[in-house]
């Protein structure tokens, strides 16, 4: 469900599209390029209050304070990775929930991993953010200011964004998609399609209704697992949706928007590395336009999940080129500041508690 009002009832502001804000000035009785300037202000330039807004007069400011809220997240944390530079942020949002965004540095550029829902309520086995269940969904606005707040702090340009932090995107689809549009705006930071990632579990409906909506962002399934059996075992929306329905959905979403998939398989020792399982792995991707993504698995401290050798990960990814599949293995960043999602607004909630 879209979600566009605060706790208090007031317009979110950093929700509306540019026409939508166009619209609202137009109510309040002011010339239709107010709305690029305060559009350009709120998504091009970061601004975190009315006041800021220098070029436009006190009275519209005023104005602006009474209708809208203006959402500013607060960094309640951030760690530094010794290791690779990796940097881990905890954000408060207003009703007291907190959330979590990794920003990682690559020769191509920084990009970042943002959340898009408080919680998870997916249930996958491995992941820390599904372990208290989903506290809502988050606001296109509070997904922006993820990326936002992270330039501010840096100092650096955002030049990628993965929506692959606690939660599921496309249970929280209308506000996803809308972040998507806002994020990619020319008035904006304007972050093109092609560097935006969104990474799914599979859930097929909404997999053929954004291979619909124009965007050619990079779709990543979260696979995991070579066949029925063994993902159900991982992950409980295997339950729901047939692995041969969410491949038939990937390849449904290649055919709309001609953009190759990943394919994310997280590496658990003994549940779904064996050769034999490489081998099923490729028949059924084979002709998928796809790319595999393998992931040794980050280990947290409430499941009893150990990560694949690294003897069994490499086996695993030369029986996929063998069979013509493309395959790298993840790079590892921020291990040593809780890389996984969700482990770090696990470790703070469980300190508040």
């Amino acid at each position: 469900m879209l979600d566009r009002l605060d706790n208090a009832g007031r317009l979110d502001i950093k929700s509306l599209t540019l026409e939508e804000l166009g619209e609202e000035m137009e109510a309040l009785g002011e010339r239709s390029f107010r709305a690029k300037q305060i559009f350009e202000w709120i998504h091009g330039k970061g601004a975190e209050d009315f006041a800021s807004m220098t070029n436009i007069s006190a009275k519209l400011r005023e104005k602006l304070g009474e209708r809208f809220s203006l959402t500013a997240l607060e960094i309640v944390g951030e760690r530094i990775s010794a290791i690779d530079g990796t940097r881990k942020y905890l954000f408060r949002l207003e009703d007291g929930n907190v959330i979590e965004s990794v920003w990682m540095k690559y020769h191509h550029g920084n990009s970042v991993c943002i959340s898009s829902q408080a919680g998870c309520r997916m249930g996958c086995r491995f992941c820390a953010s599904t372990l208290d269940g989903l506290a809502r969904n988050l606001r296109a606005s509070e997904m922006l200011d993820q990326v936002y707040r992270i330039q501010a702090a840096t100092g650096e340009r955002v030049s990628n964004v993965v929506i692959m932090g606690s939660g599921e995107p496309l249970d929280n689809y209308e506000n996803v998609v809308r972040f998507l549009r806002l994020i990619s705006h020319e008035k904006g930071l304007h972050i093109s399609a092609r560097n935006l990632t969104l990474s799914t579990c599979g859930l097929v409906p909404q997999m053929h209704r954004l291979a619909g909506e124009e965007l050619p962002i990079t779709l990543a399934l979260s696979l995991h697992a070579p066949d029925d059996e063994t993902r159900r075992k991982l992950m409980p929306i295997a339950n729901t949706y047939k692995l041969e329905d969410v491949l038939a959905a990937c390849r449904y979403y290649y055919e709309q928007t001609g953009r190759r998939l990943t394919f994310e398989y997280s590496l658990v020792r003994g549940v779904n590395d064996a050769p034999e399982q490489g081998e099923t792995l490729a028949r059924r991707l084979k002709g998928l336009h796809g790319h595999v993504n393998l992931i040794p698995v980050n280990p947290i401290k409430e499941r009893d999940y150990v990560q694949s050798r690294r003897d069994a990960i490499q086996n695993f990814k030369n029986i996929l080129e063998k069979n013509g599949i493309n395959v790298t293995i993840r790079r590892e960043m921020g291990r040593d500041i809780g890389g996984a999602c969700g482990q770090l607004r696990k470790s703070y909630m469980e300190g508040e508690r």
